[in-house]
């Protein structure tokens, strides 16, 4: 099986090698050349353990592992370090079931893939025969970072590099990232907003110049961002996990088409819903649920992707996203693998800021539908779901429950939970009418509002000593980048 770049003038590679690379030589990015081959059986699916169905789904998507490799993989991904022996669990509202993915060592569902995106490159290079030191360079917007480090930190043959905007991430966030004590992690604030830090990322990641100063060094440049398949293939796995679940309990029969809602910024967790829906998952509509940054909301609404509009920092921060990187896998897609097509729309967006999609492109999209909430109607939607069913959730989820309420959508839902409320403490009480006070105390509110245990990944997090306090101008990255590295 090979993967293509989006943008069609690149070689194909195999999967390790798109792993390895992060991202194509053209800047776009890689794709299945074909979807694989494979029988999602949901009368053997339903009995299996989420291992199971990672070890099926990495299987048919990275087949140039061997079946061992796959299998310390999947081990070392999920183990003992997840809260539930199940990975992800559920919560059921009706006709709406939450896939609480938010179970993993730093309370967001990047820990699904970031637990796995270590052992699959590390794996990779091996196969491909590079001893060079490989640098992990990845943007975040407040999760990803964090989840990141967690799986990469202490990783031989690694180092790794995250840019955070100084403002904009929540106190838990911060002080994850402040605080990670991997002896190969760097964590840098930058002034500007995670789009800054996105796009000189992509620029670092494709300067030819940049690669040969690393190589002649014995390093290389891989990415931790969606922006790898490495970190997508992992997130389609709880899709069908969770429709294999539904199955087991009798809330649909094999086969009945479905809903899946997901907050959304750079694309990715809805991505992988998609690449699930090719492969077999039966889907009625994908409900993309952004925040007052609703780039996406007019996308999908006029066929029109204007990035050039005021940027907002919100109470649901991971989703301050105004460039979603992993649109453009759709997109070709949706275009017919129309590469020509993918370059004019990327050239577009650089040069110009937007782009219109085509007719026949945009009809590709019938089956996608949009929605934003405010931040106002962010906290209300988390005082509505506690009062309705004592159930807290966290304000990227309320996003996603809000557009959900506003939608015509009917039927058996999945909808992506995609961190814990303890993530955002001061937000949630807010919600809850309760004055939030700030660090630990803040914690310790919300447990005693909720009745719930502060998770384990973050009872002492304040009390840890803060190791990373360097900030920069985005303009400044590449040289912190080289002062860093070489």
């Amino acid at each position: 099986m090979n993967y293509i770049s989006t943008r069609g003038q690149a070689p194909a590679v195999t999967a390790s090698q798109a792993i390895l690379n992060g991202i194509a030589p053209d800047g776009g990015l890689y794709v299945p050349e074909d979807w694989p081959n494979i029988t999602l059986d949901w009368a053997a699916l339903k009995t299996q353990t989420y291992s199971d169905v990672a070890t099926q789904i990495f299987d048919a998507f990275f087949d140039d592992f061997s079946v061992a490799e796959i299998d310390h993989v999947v081990a070392k991904a999920y183990g003992k370090q997840w809260n539930t022996t199940d990975i992800v669990s559920t919560h059921q509202e009706a006709d709406l079931t939450y896939i609480e993915l938010f179970h993993g060592p730093t309370l967001a569902f990047k820990d699904i893939a970031l637990q796995a995106l270590p052992h699959l490159l590390t794996t990779a290079a091996k196969k491909q025969g590079t001893h060079d030191k490989i640098i992990i360079l990845t943007a975040t917007s407040g999760d990803t970072g964090t989840a990141a480090m967690s799986g990469f930190g202490n990783v031989e043959q690694t180092e790794i590099i995250v840019f955070y905007p100084e403002v904009g991430v929540s106190d838990i966030q911060r002080q994850q990232m402040k605080t990670e004590s991997a002896d190969n992690a760097h964590v840098i604030a930058i002034t500007g907003n995670f789009d800054d830090a996105q796009k000189a990322v992509k620029s670092l990641l494709s300067d030819k110049t940049l690669a040969q100063d690393l190589r002649a060094n014995q390093m290389q440049f891989s990415s931790a961002n969606s922006i790898n398949i490495g970190r997508l293939v992992p997130q389609i796995v709880y899709y069908i996990y969770a429709y294999a679940q539904l199955v087991k309990n009798n809330d649909i029969k094999a086969g009945d088409a479905i809903n899946v809602v997901v907050p959304t910024g750079n694309f990715g967790n809805v991505l992988a819903a998609y690449y699930a829906s090719q492969i077999g998952l039966p889907v009625k509509q994908f409900v993309v649920a952004s925040n007052e940054n609703n780039v996406l909301t007019d996308f999908f609404t006029t066929g029109k992707y204007d990035r050039q509009r005021a940027f907002k920092v919100t109470n649901a921060p991971a989703m301050d996203i105004l460039v979603s990187s992993n649109l453009e896998r759709l997109l070709y897609f949706a275009s017919g693998k129309n590469s020509e097509e993918i370059r004019n729309y990327m050239h577009d967006l650089s040069d110009k800021g937007e782009y219109t999609l085509s007719a026949d492109t945009r009809q590709n999209l019938s089956k996608f539908v949009s929605g934003f909430a405010t931040q106002t109607q962010v906290s209300e939607t988390i005082k509505a779901v506690a009062k309705a069913t004592q159930y807290t959730i966290d304000p990227h989820t309320a996003v996603a429950r809000y557009v959900y309420g506003q939608q015509e959508v009917s039927g058996p839902t999945l909808i992506a939970a995609t961190a814990s409320p303890y993530k955002f403490p001061q937000t949630v009480l807010q919600a809850l009418e309760i004055t939030p006070q700030s660090d630990f105390e803040a914690l310790k509110q919300l447990s005693q509002a909720t009745n719930t245990d502060i998770p384990v990944p973050v009872v002492d997090l304040f009390a840890k000593p803060v190791r990373h306090k360097q900030v920069i101008d985005a303009k400044q990255i590449l040289a912190t980048l080289r002062h860093e590295i070489l």
